[in-house]
C-alpha cells in the first residue's frame, strides 16, 4: 500500500509530467513486456538517436514516479527534499524557458499490477508502442499469463490511428493482439514477420568468437546485420525492435544496421567483452535462475574456441529447489565440458558434489568463498583465446570477476552492472 506522500508525489510529477509534453510535444515510444523491455529500450535509443534528439528511460525509471522523471529530466530526489526542491526548479525553467527539449522520448513501461498500463496510458500520448513478449514474470499480482497480457495490450489499443503498434508476433499472446489494433502494425520476429531475422550464426575472427549476424528481411530486401558484443540469440529479438522503430520513423534501412553494430546489451546481460591474454567474456552477472543458467551454458557450449572456462555464482531465492537447482546446471555444465570450472558460494558445493559424481577431474574444479578471491585465481589460469562465461545472483556480486579479468577495467563503469556509488560501497557479503 503507497504511503499519502508517496501518492501526492506521484499526482505531482504526473502533472508536471504533462504540462512538459503540452508544451513540447514530443514524439513518444513506449515499450513493455514481461522480459526483454531494457534491451529494447538500448536498441530503439541506438538506432533513433541518430536521426533525432532522443532521450531514453535511465536505470529503473519505468514506473508511476520513474517515467515522469524522465520526461522533465531529471534524477530521483530519493529521501531529499532539497533534491526534490531542485527537480521543481528544472521543471519550472523548462516550464518558462525555451530549451533543446528532444524530439523523441523512449520509454520504457513496466507493468506489475492490474491497473498500471492505464494509469501510464492516461496521461502518456503514445505515438509507438512496442511489446517484447508476454511470459509469466509478474503473475504475483495477475490471476494468469492471459490476464498480463490483457494489461500489457492497453499500450498499444490506445495508439491513434496514426500511430504505430511495433510487435513481436513469435510470441503467441502477442500475435493475437492484432485484431485489437487500430493503428498501422509492424511485426517482428524469426518466423513470419515484416521486420525478421534468418541465418543466424556466430561470427567468428582468426578463429575467435566476435558476436553474431543475421540476415534482416523487410519488404523483399534483405541486409546482413553484425552485432559485435552479442552472443545470445534471444537479445536479437532486441535489435528487430530497434529496426522496426527505426522503420516507423522513415530511416534507411542500411543506416539503421549500422547504427546497431556497436549495440552492447543492458550490462551483465550476456555481453561479450574482451578479457586479457586474448580471452573473451561472456558477462552474464545481472542475475541468475536454472533456466538463464542453462541458456547461458548452452552459448558458451555452440561457441567454437580453443578453451572454455565456466565461472558459477550461486543462483538464490529458489526456495524448495535450491538444491535440484543447482544439480541440474552441474550437469548442463558436464555437458559442456569445460577447460575449467570455478564456483563461489555455499550451493555451489552441491553443483560440485553433482560433477565429481559424474567423473569431472576434481584438479580442474576451483572453489571459492567470495568472488574477488575467485577472480585473482581467474587470472591465473586464463590463456590465449580462452573464452569465459560469468554468472550468478545479483548478491553473488559476480561483476567483480568480470573488472578482474577484462582487458580494460577502466570501461568497467560503462559496460558492467552494479557501478552506481552505492553498489561500488557495499562490500561483498556472503548471502
Amino acid at each position: 500500500m503507497k504511503t499519502k506522500k508517496i501518492q501526492y508525489l506521484e499526482k505531482m510529477l504526473r502533472w508536471m509530467a504533462v504540462m512538459v509534453i503540452k508544451k513540447y510535444k514530443p514524439s513518444i515510444v513506449g515499450i513493455t513486456g514481461s522480459v526483454g523491455k531494457t534491451s529494447a529500450k538500448e536498441a530503439v535509443f541506438m538506432v533513433l538517436s541518430q536521426k533525432f534528439r532522443t532521450r531514453k528511460s535511465e536505470k529503473n525509471y519505468n514506473n508511476e514516479i520513474g517515467i515522469p522523471l524522465t520526461i522533465i529530466g531529471v534524477e530521483s530526489g530519493k529521501r531529499s527534499w532539497q533534491k526534490w526542491l531542485k527537480v521543481f526548479i528544472k521543471w519550472l525553467f523548462i516550464i518558462i524557458f525555451p530549451a533543446r527539449y528532444p524530439e523523441i522520448l523512449v520509454l520504457e513501461m513496466g507493468v506489475d499490477r492490474p491497473g498500471d498500463m492505464k494509469y501510464l496510458t492516461d496521461f502518456i500520448p503514445i505515438n509507438v508502442g512496442i511489446i517484447t513478449n508476454i511470459s509469466s514474470s509478474h503473475l504475483e499480482f495477475f490471476k494468469s499469463v492471459n490476464h498480463i497480457a490483457k494489461e500489457k495490450r492497453k499500450l498499444v489499443e490506445t495508439l491513434p490511428e496514426d500511430g504505430m503498434a511495433i510487435l513481436n508476433t513469435d510470441d503467441s499472446q502477442i500475435k493475437n493482439m492484432e485484431s485489437l489494433v487500430r493503428s498501422k502494425i509492424i511485426t517482428f520476429g524469426l518466423k513470419e514477420a515484416d521486420v525478421k531475422a534468418d541465418i543466424i550464426d556466430f561470427n567468428y575472427q582468426n578463429s575467435r568468437p566476435s558476436g553474431i549476424s543475421f540476415k534482416l528481411s523487410y519488404q523483399e530486401k534483405i541486409i546482413p546485420v553484425r552485432l559485435r558484443h552479442i552472443l545470445a540469440r534471444h537479445h536479437i529479438y532486441a535489435i528487430l525492435a530497434g529496426i522496426s522503430a527505426g522503420i516507423a520513423f522513415k530511416i534507411n534501412l542500411v543506416d539503421i544496421a549500422e547504427s546497431l553494430d556497436n549495440f552492447f546489451p543492458p550490462a551483465g546481460r550476456m555481453n561479450l567483452i574482451p578479457g586479457i591474454k586474448n580471452s573473451f567474456i561472456i558477462d552474464d552477472t545481472y542475475n541468475a535462475s536454472p533456466a538463464s543458467a542453462e541458456a547461458a551454458l548452452d552459448v558458451l557450449m555452440k561457441v567454437r574456441t580453443v578453451g572454455k572456462i565456466a565461472v558459477m555464482g550461486d543462483m538464490l531465492e529458489l526456495g524448495k529447489d535450491m538444491e535440484g537447482g543447482h544439480r541440474k546446471i552441474a550437469r548442463k555444465i558436464f555437458q559442456v565440458n569445460p577447460k575449467f570450472i570455478f564456483t563461489v558460494g555455499d550451493r555451489m558445493k552441491i553443483a560440485i558434489g553433482e560433477l565429481k559424481s559424474l567423473g569431472y577431474p576434481a584438479s580442474r574444479l576451483f572453489h571459492f568463498n567470495d568472488p574477488v578471491s575467485a577472480g585473482k585465481k581467474l587470472q591465473e589460469e586464463i590463456r590465449d583465446g580462452n573464452l569465459i562465461l560469468i554468472k550468478g545472483s545479483q548478491s553473488m556480486r559476480m561483476e567483480k570477476i568480470v573488472e578482474e579479468v577484462m582487458l580494460n577495467p577502466r570501461e568497467a563503469e560503462n559496460i558492467l552492472c552494479r557501478q552506481s556509488e552505492d553498489w561500488l560501497k557495499k562490500p561483498y557479503t556472503k548471502p
